[in-house]
């Protein structure tokens, strides 16, 4: 039975494979490039979670980045070692106050072939570009997710998003200057020490606005950009095809012209149990994660591949993430903080990582949000929650519920197609009820609907990860900012838990705008110990990424954020031949 499914899916991924050639062992045929290396062949690559947009302003989780960054380029982008590189930019330049960044751009850098250009072929790359794309993602017409990276702090960029909210008419943003086609210019409120990291995130790839106008409504499903790959199509549940870009602006230090590979297909399989045997098979390139029922069989005490996987590629790395269940504190429910810290305490988080992961999670998350892992940011220092059921049930008493009794039905809310997901959420399910006596229910909906209903304070209860956007502290305290949460009427993208503490406030805009890495750290870790006090959420565990690779696969490197970037890799050829 389970091998007809697979086959299914595989057939189903086959019809959108768009002439690149689905399976393709026997098939394409790699050809030689300078340096040893070789173009050619077709990366295949699942993705459990869903796909809402493709537009870069709607980009908020992790399956859209993975497949917009192969399609769009960024001013500024991570090597593999997650060190800040120019992409489309080649330098950039901050006043002595702070406040005036001046970005020079790249020449000679097109936007894909597409219709919506004259003629079917794509332009040149200019400032205007940037100033377009910048002020989408602060224009509420557009449903932006990306408007809190700018708000209050590009000059006039908040009366922009009020404006456009608002149906007014607007001049556009003062604070995104055109120079010239290759100077940008962003003026600033105050400082803000890691706004260049800003600019890094997946709302911030660069859009043409001939596209944005010719696909009008469509555009999220027909996207446009600069990257080494371009967009073929979408069969929502099924898949994506990419090909690849012949006129990529990048060259590797051979003189080659990136990408090396013909195209990246991208499948939505949620099932991990089936996207490891379709890797088996050899119908994958890589394979995310590990199911948890087959990790001991897979791997050995060391964490190195044995048996029948000891052929493949394993790649694993600690990751910035924390996995956390999120509270609604403004939910009738969740506003007592006591009810909150009773929750964080009766989880045995040791035991979930041992008996429920198998040892696949870097470590229990007992101290605070912010993940082990960023140099010069040391979280011992942040007392957290462990494992305490006395201190616990005193707690569920005290706030009116002794052993449980007279609390509220609640449901915990996660997304569909995360199994481990499921099976830690029953794991806390089971040790809320022996630990304070509290019977909750699971409801699992899509991903799309499950960050919707999130955003607009909908399920007071709900299951959700933090994945580093970029290596810097505030990456993960943005998420608490009290100053994002908007109006109760309006989503709120990212402190979805709309948690409001004045103090955290005031520390955190202090450290923000603080040059000083030691003294702006500093501040950070006074700011997150308050936060984390007040308990808005229950964090689980800090992931350890693992991922095989097949054993022709080149030029593929994992990362502690999972940035996912195809214009390096490639097959090699003997290996390949011998798949």
């Amino acid at each position: 039975m389970k091998k007809t499914v697979v086959a299914i899916l595989v057939c189903a991924i086959c019809v959108i494979a768009g002439g690149l050639g689905c399976g393709h062992k026997g098939g394409a045929t790699l050809r030689p490039a300078t340096g040893g290396k070789y173009y050619g062949g077709v990366f295949r690559i699942n993705e459990t979670g869903g796909l809402k947009s493709l537009d870069p302003v709607r980009n908020n989780d992790q399956t859209s980045e993975h497949i917009q960054l192969q399609i769009y380029d960024l001013l500024f982008d991570f090597d593999k070692d997650l060190n800040l590189i120019p992409q489309l930019a080649t330098r950039y330049e901050v006043s002595p106050d702070g406040l005036t960044y001046t970005i020079y751009l790249r020449k000679g850098v097109y936007f894909q072939d597409d219709t919506c250009f004259p003629g079917g072929k794509g332009r040149e790359f200019v400032a205007s570009d940037v100033k377009y794309s910048y002020e989408r993602v602060c224009d509420a017409r557009t449903r932006t997710l990306g408007f809190d990276f700018f708000k209050d702090l590009v000059v006039g960029a908040t009366d922009y998003f009020n404006a456009t909210a608002n149906g007014e008419s607007t001049s556009g943003i003062p604070g995104f200057e055109v120079v010239n086609d290759t100077t940008f210019v962003i003026k600033l409120t105050q400082p803000c020490a890691p706004f260049i990291y800003h600019l890094t995130t997946g709302m911030m790839f660069i859009v043409p606005h001939e596209a944005v106008e010719y696909y009008k409504q469509d555009y999220f499903q027909h996207p446009v950009g600069t990257g080494p790959f371009r967009f073929v199509s979408w069969k929502p549940d099924v898949g994506v095809t990419l090909q690849r870009n012949p006129n990529y602006w990048q060259k590797d230090e051979n003189g080659n012209a990136l990408p090396y590979l013909d195209g990246v297909e991208f499948s939505f399989i949620q099932d991990e149990k089936t996207q490891f045997l379709e890797f088996k098979e050899g119908h994958l390139e890589e394979c995310y994660r590990i199911p948890n029922e087959f990790f001991k069989d897979v791997v050995d005490s060391n964490k190195n591949p044995k048996g029948d996987m000891a052929k493949f590629v394993l790649q694993r790395t600690s990751a910035l993430s924390t996995q956390y269940y999120g509270f609604l504190s403004t939910s009738p429910v969740f506003k007592d903080k006591r009810v909150r810290q009773a929750f964080a305490y009766a989880i045995d988080r040791d035991r979930i990582v041992k008996y429920v992961l198998y040892g696949q999670a870097y470590a229990s998350a007992t101290h605070g949000i912010t993940p082990p892992g960023i140099p010069g940011y040391d979280i011992s220092d942040i007392q957290g929650y462990t494992f305490n059921p006395e201190k616990a049930r005193a707690l569920i008493a005290a706030a009116g519920y002794p052993d449980g009794k007279g609390f509220p039905h609640i449901e915990l809310e996660l997304n569909a197609g995360g199994e481990r997901n499921t099976q830690v959420a029953e794991a806390i399910q089971n040790m809320i009820k022996e630990n304070l006596g509290i019977e909750i229910g699971l409801k699992i909906v899509e991903w799309a609907q499950h960050t919707t209903l999130v955003e607009e304070g909908k399920t007071p209860f709900f299951r959700l990860g933090w994945i580093a956007d970029y290596p810097e502290p505030e990456d993960f305290l943005n998420i608490l900012y009290g100053k994002l949460v908007p109006a109760d009427t309006e989503p709120s993208t990212l402190n979805s838990v709309r948690y409001k503490n004045p103090q955290f406030d005031a520390i955190f805009e202090k450290a923000i705008q603080t040059t000083d890495q030691k003294e702006r750290y500093a501040l950070y870790k006074q700011a997150e110990q308050i936060a984390i006090a007040d308990a808005p959420m229950i964090f689980i565990y800090n992931d350890e990424d693992y991922k095989f690779i097949q054993p022709y696969v080149r030029g593929y490197y994992i990362n502690s954020m999972d940035r996912r970037e195809f214009r390096s890799v490639w097959f090699d050829s003997t290996a390949y031949a011998a798949r």
